[in-house]
């Protein structure tokens, strides 16, 4: 009998590496997808899945639709990715950030309980989490102290997986995944706002790169690799909670060096340190301890940041280059 698997968040960068990922393992993959949102499948469309996974109208916020997609689906496994995720907004959307992204995950687990307490739940948890950092290295069982709305709100989400699955007796499922980046991400965030730049500079369609603390230091992963870990947490026996992460950390300046030096370019000769792009609450140093997961899950990055930047690097070339000639340099 085909595997069946639910994604909320399926169009996300996550999402869609876990749907590609899902289908070469042979599953039937659906997905909660809202409406509302403008043209978000291009992802799927990117990785050549649009036309393998089945959208099913709905949203985390909307426990009825979970309860419709649960049954439409006949999932065995449902991958809860969607969230308000990028940062920045949170601040500016407190309260949706903690609705979706908080909320949201009560929401699904609430559908998995009342539908079938068998099926196997995953929740995607975050290294903001951790924010104002209690140890050197964080794992498992190091103390959160969240510096942002999304952070808190994705505490919330991790510690009502942990009760549902100590209440219910769920198998349910946290990955607390450190920074994890691809060719999909979304501009917004520092990676690709940096590698697109870099192609566009490259290409004379822009002059300059502002950005905010480069001195943050990350731990940065393959999101490819990532959602491998998020499947074998799944299949393991019970539920448990997983540090996914590559164990090496990394300025945000360094990773503009790498980026601007594979086209050949200086990074300072074109970046600006705008005060626009500097958070309330800033979280300096991010760096995993993935001993559980690689002992555990068998799990381990393969992917360097050098051939992160580089592959993304790549991609937004590409991408620059067919757009129409005459786009206007910033």
């Amino acid at each position: 009998m085909t595997q069946a698997a639910l994604i909320t968040g399926i169009t996300g960068q996550d999402g869609a590496y876990l749907a590609q990922l899902l289908l070469k393992k042979g599953y039937a993959v659906s997905g909660v997808f809202p409406r509302r949102a403008s043209d978000t499948l291009w992802r799927l469309r990117e990785l050549g899945i649009e036309r393998d996974v089945a959208l099913i109208d709905g949203d985390v916020t909307d426990l009825s639709s979970l309860l419709r997609a649960l049954r439409e689906s006949k999932a065995g496994e449902v991958y809860n990715l969607a969230a308000q995720s990028f940062v920045g907004t949170a601040w500016k959307q407190p309260l949706l950030t903690g609705q979706v992204s908080g909320l949201g995950a009560a929401n699904v687990l609430e559908a998995v309980r009342l539908t079938d307490p068998g099926i196997r739940f995953y929740q995607a948890s975050t290294s903001e989490m951790f924010g104002l950092i209690q140890a050197d290295r964080q794992d498992e069982g190091t103390p959160f102290y969240p510096r942002s709305p999304y952070g808190i709100a994705k505490l919330y989400a991790h510690w009502m997986t942990i009760n549902y699955r100590e209440s219910f007796d769920l198998h349910a499922s946290t990955g607390i995944l450190f920074n994890h980046e691809s060719p999909l991400r979304g501009i917004e965030f520092v990676t690709r706002k940096v590698t697109d730049a870099a192609a566009r500079i490259a290409q004379g369609k822009q002059k300059e790169l502002r950005l905010g603390n480069i001195d943050a230091k990350r731990d940065w992963g393959y999101a490819g690799d990532y959602v491998d870990a998020m499947w074998r947490m799944l299949q393991q026996d019970k539920g448990d909670d997983y540090v996914v992460a590559t164990g090496r950390t990394t300025t945000v300046r360094e990773m503009c060096r790498i980026a601007f030096a594979h086209v050949g370019l200086a990074y300072e000769d074109h970046l600006v340190i705008d005060p626009k792009f500097l958070r309330p609450a800033e979280v300096d140093v991010l760096l995993g301890n993935p001993a559980k997961a690689q002992q555990k899950l068998g799990w381990t990055a393969t992917t360097s940041l050098e051939q992160l930047i580089t592959m993304m690097v790549d991609a937004d070339m590409r991408r620059v280059a067919a757009e129409p000639s005459g786009t206007p340099a910033a």
